[in-house]
């Protein structure tokens, strides 16, 4: 328990990125607390469980950026939040084993990975987003007839039945057919043995 183990470190926002998450304090904290993580002891995670239970707690219940306000993001929160509770409940057991622990570190770790990768692929889509500038010329969408259409109430649009535009003008009025029921052969011998 008081052998020092190297955890993997944790994926962090990229550093085109920074300046989003800057204001977002609680996330900050966080990240400060996981560098101490990366070499430690068993004794020393466990004696250090309860602050990061509380910064990942603050972090869940902060106000987020609008950005990220977003539910795949609030999950991977949660999971790390639940991930931390884990870690925090071992300092209660007696007879813990280091690599229990260091399991249960590595655990935590990967789901503050995770939050950091989310927040990068958020902030790349949203970069991709903005950088997207098509002229509706060059893919030639008539805007002027897109507009009328799409500024129709619901209610004005015409149902169309697509059945009676696929049907040919020419129809062929065929007779139904009789469908024959076969009568179970069991139940033959049966009606004999009746009569």
């Amino acid at each position: 328990m008081s052998i020092a183990e190297m955890h993997t470190a944790t994926e962090n926002v990229l550093s085109t990125y920074l300046k989003e998450v800057k204001d977002w304090n609680e996330l900050q904290d966080i990240d400060s607390f996981f560098v101490k993580y990366r070499k430690i002891t068993p004794n020393e995670a466990l004696s250090n469980a309860i602050e990061l239970k509380d910064l990942i707690k603050r972090l869940k219940d902060s106000v987020k950026p609008e950005k990220f306000k977003i539910p795949s993001l609030t999950a991977r929160i949660n999971i790390l939040y639940n991930e931390a509770l884990r870690l925090a409940d071992l300092t209660r057991i007696g007879a813990i084993k280091a690599p229990e622990v260091n399991t249960q570190l590595d655990k935590t770790m990967a789901a503050f990975s995770n939050i950091n990768t989310k927040i990068n692929s958020i902030l790349a889509k949203i970069r991709f987003e903005n950088e997207i500038d098509i002229d509706v010329t060059f893919i030639g969408l008539d805007t002027t007839k897109m507009d009328t259409f799409f500024n129709k109430p619901i209610k004005q649009i015409k149902k169309v039945n697509l059945l009676k535009s696929i049907k040919p003008k020419t129809s062929i009025k065929r007779k139904p057919e009789k469908i024959g029921i076969k009568k179970n052969r069991l139940f033959k011998g049966l009606e004999k043995n009746k009569q």
